[in-house]
């Protein structure tokens, strides 16, 4: 750790300069081009091979191992893409695209993977090339359109092998300097609903004619509150929310459509495919009940995401030697939060890692309009992927 200070001592202000860069211009999933010229940039100028418009707005940079050598290859992989929010803050750096900001921390992502490749190749020019490649996947689109999905199903792995793949996500209210995971499920797979009640409407004088939807839509959405809890094993941890609710335009009319849509978490599979058809259940039961038609989009999105467990204690291991052997946590909860990381995982053994953020200057809440990443945070970050690359290879040598 002393090392990666003294060298961030150097060079830790240009990488704070990167993340505030970013953060002013954020840019939605799938619309990276600035971020994504930024990153292809640097990676050139420090010699790495660069791939770009994998997923359309990725960036894979490549160091090259020892020449000749048939070692493994590490994958890093940062998200790089904002959210559709109006930024609160008053930061001098505040976003500069109405309605887009960086409230999730992925600028801080993109630029302490940035750092991490520019500490790597540093090394590689004092001590030697490493064994094996070291592949740096900055990755479009995880916030909602599964941009690590697109990423897999356009040949990532094909192209570019792996013999582990890791990231990491910045945790508010989690101290500085300290690291979260657990080995098997971690987060929790993401599926969303919309429900389209129809009927015919009419006089709100006259209910009976013609079946109310709105009476219909509020049945639905008190049926799906008692799936998990009445309907579901209790060892089974999931979660189903109804977050929106749409319909009617005056107070004497009844409106011939009411639309709800929510999302749902779980981790096991049999669990949400058992949630899914009670939700048909009560959807055929309104109708039935109500009069009315009764229309559900259900969406498979993310699946859980589950952490490799030869990969969890090598990354635990990393995250010791970066920041101490008591800073560390291996027994954390799963978390109802998601992550198309997942995607990766399912094609590839890692395993994904939380770091402190510390209060940040937003608080602790995430996809919050006041949200800023904790540059302070940086320097951990740094020394995480790099001692994980080190402890990588240190590994395959003596297996």
């Amino acid at each position: 750790m002393s090392e990666t200070r003294d060298w961030f001592a150097r060079h830790g202000g240009e990488i704070v300069e990167w993340r505030r860069d970013i953060h002013a211009h954020p840019e939605l999933a799938f619309q990276e081009r600035r971020t994504a010229g930024f990153v292809a940039e640097r990676l050139r100028t420090w010699g790495l091979e660069v791939h770009e418009g994998i997923a359309e707005t990725g960036v894979i940079g490549v160091l090259r191992g020892a020449e000749g050598t048939q070692a493994p290859a590490i994958g890093l992989r940062a998200d790089m893409d904002a959210l559709p929010i109006e930024e609160a803050t008053e930061i001098a750096y505040r976003s500069k695209h109405s309605g887009v900001m960086h409230a999730c921390g992925h600028d801080g992502h993109t630029a302490l993977l940035l750092g991490a490749a520019r500490r790597i190749v540093d090394l590689t020019r004092t001590r030697g090339p490493f064994p094996g490649d070291i592949v740096f996947i900055f990755q479009p689109a995880e916030e909602n359109e599964g941009g690590g999905r697109r990423m897999v199903e356009q040949g990532l792995f094909d192209r570019f092998p792996v013999r582990q793949v890791f990231a990491l996500h910045n945790m508010p209210d989690l101290e500085i300097g300290r690291f979260i995971t657990r080995a098997g499920a971690m987060l929790a797979g993401f599926d969303t609903f919309d429900v389209r009640v129809e009927a015919e409407g009419g006089h709100a004088a006259f209910p009976a004619v013609g079946g109310d939807a709105v009476v219909a839509a509020a049945a639905l959405v008190m049926g799906f509150q008692t799936i998990v809890p009445r309907q579901t094993p209790a060892s089974a941890a999931a979660l189903l929310a109804v977050t929106m609710i749409a319909g009617g335009s005056a107070h004497n009319v009844l409106p011939d459509v009411v639309t709800l849509g929510g999302s749902l978490r779980w981790f096991e599979r049999p669990v949400i495919e058992e949630i899914r058809c009670r939700m048909q259940a009560h959807c055929r039961g309104v109708e039935t009940a109500y009069g009315v038609k009764v229309i559900l989009d259900y969406q498979e999105r993310y699946p859980a995401l589950v952490n490799d467990v030869a990969s969890t204690d090598l990354a635990a291991r990393a995250a010791r030697r970066a920041v101490g052997e008591d800073r560390v946590a291996t027994d954390i909860a799963p978390i109802m939060g998601s992550e198309d990381f997942a995607f990766m995982l399912e094609r590839t053994p890692g395993a994904y890692l939380g770091f402190g953020n510390g209060p940040g200057t937003g608080g602790c809440l995430l996809h919050n309009p006041r949200y800023d990443f904790n540059d302070a945070a940086l320097e951990t970050g740094v020394a995480f992927w790099t001692a994980l690359v080190e402890t990588f290879f240190e590994d395959m040598q003596t297996a």
